[in-house]
């Protein structure tokens, strides 16, 4: 495996001392198919990692895995120091309330308001809420995204880029401590993304969240990454910034960024 040295932590300052997310040796097959075969990951707190790869190289798989959607063949994922492949579902879920999870697609119910979305998500998780302490908390969410004037809104009314947003506000409105950002910035114009971009920094300062991307966008890659991870035949073949990567020594690693 190609380490590239001198990582910059260049977005906010933090220390990166405690372990939020590991992925232990962790191996994943589907049929024939090996896709994890002894994968690691260490995430600090308030860290913002961004993983590339190929499609089809285990990105999603991952990131399913790390939320227990994918049970994991042999290994062990630990978050919070809880080893998530042990929980029964009871207790995953109860992992599951600190962790927002941002779609591709933003995954809104049609059928649903803006208001009604988050409301609906905010319930679910935080079920001794009163009418107004749920108003408030739709509004910051809202707030947040800068999509305040939406909270009435079907999704049908919403571009690609609102959706994005009000798909990030719900992540955001159980205030979680790690957020999972699947191709944020996947389907949507250049200004649009560099939107999504910020919004992604905002919320890591705002909330010292600790965040996983997977993108094949390298503006985002280089705008949101604390570190760049990039997966090859199933681990983690090199790490850096996102400088020390463009310029490697090894091609296949420096081929990501032509």
């Amino acid at each position: 495996m190609l380490i590239e040295k001198n990582i910059k932590q260049k977005k906010i300052e933090t220390n990166y001392q405690q372990t939020i997310i590991e992925f232990k040796n962790v191996y994943k097959s589907f049929g024939k198919n090996d896709v994890l075969k002894g994968f690691n990951l260490s995430v600090k707190k308030g860290e913002n990692v961004v993983i590339l790869g190929k499609s089809g190289s285990g990105k999603s798989v991952a990131i399913k895995c790390l939320v227990g959607l994918i049970k994991v063949d042999k290994g062990e994922i630990y978050i919070f120091n809880t080893d998530i492949t042990k929980l029964n579902i009871y207790e995953l879920n109860k992992v599951r309330m600190n962790i927002g999870f941002l779609f591709q697609n933003g995954a809104l119910y049609d059928s649903m308001t803006v208001k009604e979305n988050l409301a609906f998500t905010l319930k679910h998780h935080s079920k001794n809420l009163n009418q107004n302490e749920i108003e408030n908390a739709i509004n910051e969410a809202l707030e947040d995204v800068g999509l305040k004037e939406a909270i009435d809104k079907m999704p049908s009314e919403l571009s690609g880029g609102m959706k994005k947003r009000i798909g990030l506000s719900r992540a955001l409105i159980i205030q979680p401590e790690i957020i999972l950002y699947d191709e944020p910035t996947s389907g949507l114009d250049t200004i649009t993304s560099r939107e999504i971009d910020e919004l992604i920094l905002k919320i890591q300062k705002k909330g010292k969240t600790t965040s996983v991307i997977i993108t094949h966008d390298l503006a985002c890659a280089k705008i949101t990454g604390d570190r760049i991870l990039i997966i090859r035949d199933g681990i983690i073949y090199a790490e850096g910034s996102f400088e020390s990567l463009k310029n490697s020594d090894d091609n296949w690693v420096r081929s990501f960024f032509i």
